[in-house]
């Protein structure tokens, strides 16, 4: 008997690692292709602001996403991103003044300021594509961050692209390392409760 339970351990536990170097697989490798097409806005995803600047993080985001707008994939950018604990910017605030810093005009520039997750993120944006009347989107994140957040677009009906940052912070194997494992992480915790 005590055999038989410790193959079934070693089964399941096998599998369980079988599982979860695939799902580490298949978050690097859609990050590694750029699928950026022509579309009616780009979404940048948020992410921490440093009193009234971008952090690091959301800095590579934003800068790819104006890089995609000055290309001519899409005529507005919209920003995603609420306000931090104790924080006194909204991403998405800080995300606008960025892009019109670096040439982008306002009229071009849409920004929700509600949402604090992923999928508030592009729960709120959907919104505000509905009420401009815009079918498409470009979603623009961290390379392993976009095939959660892809996911999300995709159960919302939201007709997306994905377009990884062409650099990051997150260049260390050890940084990508922690990143992934936290992405292993979210993507159980979406397919489970739904968030």
């Amino acid at each position: 008997m005590r055999r038989l339970l410790r193959a079934i351990a070693l089964l399941f536990l096998s599998a369980l690692v079988l599982w979860l170097a695939c799902l580490s697989f298949v978050i690097w490798n859609f990050g590694q292709t750029d699928h950026a097409t022509q579309a009616d806005c780009i979404i940048v995803l948020g992410a921490s602001v440093q009193g009234s600047q971008p952090s690091p993080v959301f800095e590579q985001r934003l800068r790819h996403g104006i890089d995609l707008y000055q290309r001519k994939l899409a005529p507005r950018l919209l920003f995603t991103g609420g306000f931090g604990d104790g924080k006194s910017h909204s991403e998405a605030g800080v995300g606008s003044a960025y892009a019109q810093q670096h040439g982008v005009p306002a009229t071009a520039v849409l920004l929700e300021e509600k949402s604090r997750t992923t999928k508030q993120n592009l729960e709120e944006a959907l919104k505000l594509m509905k009420a401009h009347g815009l079918q498409s989107a470009v979603i623009v994140s961290d390379p392993l961050h976009l095939k959660r957040a892809m996911m999300m677009a995709e159960d919302l009906g939201i007709q997306a692209h994905s377009s990884p940052t062409s650099t990051s912070m997150y260049r260390s194997f050890g940084s990508q390392a922690k990143f992934l494992l936290r992405e292993v992480y979210f993507m159980h915790h979406y397919m489970i409760f739904g968030e």
